[in-house]
């Protein structure tokens, strides 16, 4: 049987004691090849949707930041599920926390409460709130007795929690319309019917989901042409740009949507004068700030949120988040202020499976490894090893072969002159998973936890497959 070139077949890999990056524990005996990979190929393409483009291999299993395939090979995993195994494969904590909590309550639906949900609620409420004591505004902003009004409502994915966030800004805008809170300035035919107040900007190069409303400020021309006509009254402004944003959010916006740090878009982040503009822009015409965390929230630049990177006067009236938050346990939430929360009626929204105990539980175990000084630490440490590694791997290649390292923390990227899918082909033919992103970009987004040994050897990685291909 033919390994990758740099991968290794393993009969047991211990990672001694438990670190502050959150993984130790055993993997005894890998799986033999079988004709199973082979199998399930045939049985997806004659059963599933073709909507996915995969490579012929078929994973079976994952430990820390390496995932194995039925052949038995071994990868290091630099994608970590499009960034969502924050903690890494198979975790023992996770594993534990989803083992019990199958054995007590899965599901009860939102009929009932369950204990998880408030407590998952809590953390994110709290945690939030004390790793931004200079936040005043927005999700920040604080009643008469000091404490926080911020509410949380979850959802099953990113797509729901943006989802979600649309819609109650849509009802929010009805609010402001018909509250007399509306600036001097409006127009009477606003003051005269509140739908009016509907409308939603987004940005070039932003990704938020692809059901219909998170599709429609999703602007990108691949995603969207097949499902035109999309849903009325959105508007995309250019990323990182204030030239024009009075144009784009006006006295009829009711919200702005924009990720901090785009991920899908090809690692960009956002200029503090354009998120500044922003919440002053939101500000003036009575709109929401949303900023969708699900790929760059809950740890990956090294803090707790993106936006944490900002001045105060940049915070947000919602965090959507998911990707992370139970290690690939599905779910996703929705962090509003209380100006938003107190407008958002008993049976404006709803879920079935949102907030079940089983992911909640989950989310628990990950959101207190994530929410801990010295995990973050961690990352922002990996992070500068791993644009430190990069930048010396890809040195002679800067300027032609590779255009521009960014990111921050284990969210990085590799922009080229040229399409990288045969580096992405030959790293996986040598052992490391990688993922593309907009513009010619190769996306780094590995496990919060993994070791430096590893962030060493992807970027050597990295380095051979693009001096490979340079010379093609």
């Amino acid at each position: 049987m033919r390994l990758p070139a740099v991968a290794r077949l393993r009969a047991s890999r211990v990672v001694p004691g438990a670190s502050a990056r959150g993984y130790h524990t055993t993997l005894c005996g890998l799986s033999r090849a079988t004709a199973g990979g082979t199998q399930a190929i045939g049985s997806t393409e004659k059963y599933m949707m073709n909507t996915y483009n995969r490579p012929p291999l078929v994973l079976s299993h994952g430990k820390g930041s390496y995932l194995y395939d039925t052949a038995g090979n071994e990868y290091l995993d630099f994608t970590a599920g499009i960034a969502v195994t924050a903690l890494g494969h198979s975790h023992p904590e996770v594993a534990a926390a989803v083992a019990d909590q199958a054995t007590k309550l899965v599901h009860c639906s939102n009929l009932y409460h369950n204990e998880w949900a408030p407590k998952l609620a809590e953390r994110i409420v709290s945690a939030t709130m004390e790793a931004y004591p200079q936040g005043t505004a927005g999700i920040y902003a604080k009643s008469a007795d000091g404490t926080s009004g911020a509410r949380v409502f979850f959802s099953n994915s990113g797509t729901e929690a943006n989802e979600g966030a649309l819609k109650f800004a849509r009802k929010y805008g009805k609010h402001v319309a018909t509250s007399g809170t509306l600036g001097k300035n409006t127009s009477e035919a606003l003051r005269g019917d509140a739908n009016l107040k509907c409308g939603l900007v987004s940005f070039t190069g932003g990704f938020h989901g692809r059901s219909m409303g998170a599709l429609s400020v999703t602007a990108n021309p691949k995603y969207q042409k097949p499902f035109t006509p999309l849903i009325p009254a959105v508007q995309t402004g250019k990323y990182n740009s204030t030239a024009e944003l009075a144009a784009f959010v006006d006295e009829r916006t009711c919200a702005v949507i924009v990720e901090p740090l785009q991920g899908e878009g090809g690692i960009h982040k956002a200029d503090v004068e354009f998120l500044r503009a922003l919440r002053r822009r939101c500000d003036q015409v009575g709109a929401l700030l949303i900023y969708d965390e699900i790929q760059c929230g809950l740890g990956r630049t090294g803090k707790l949120w993106a936006h944490h990177m900002y001045p105060e006067d940049c915070s947000p009236d919602i965090v959507t988040m998911a990707k992370p938050l139970a290690n690939g346990i599905p779910i996703g939430a929705i962090l509003v202020s209380s100006r938003v929360a107190e407008i958002v009626k008993v049976g404006d929204h709803g879920t079935t499976f949102g907030g079940n105990p089983l992911a909640c539980r989950v989310g628990c175990t990950v959101f207190d490894h994530i929410n801990n000084a010295e995990f973050l630490n961690n990352v922002a440490e990996a992070g500068n090893v791993l644009e430190q590694e990069l930048a010396k791997a890809l040195k002679p290649f800067i300027g032609t072969t590779v255009t521009e390292l960014r990111g921050v923390g284990l969210i990085r990227g590799i922009q080229f002159a040229n399409d990288p899918l045969p580096i992405v082909n030959l790293a996986r033919d040598r052992g490391l998973l990688l993922v593309s992103a907009a513009g010619n970009t190769i996306r780094l987004v590995p496990p919060l936890n993994t070791e430096i040994a590893d962030i060493k050897k992807a970027a050597a990685i990295i380095g051979e497959c693009v001096k490979e291909v340079s010379r093609q």
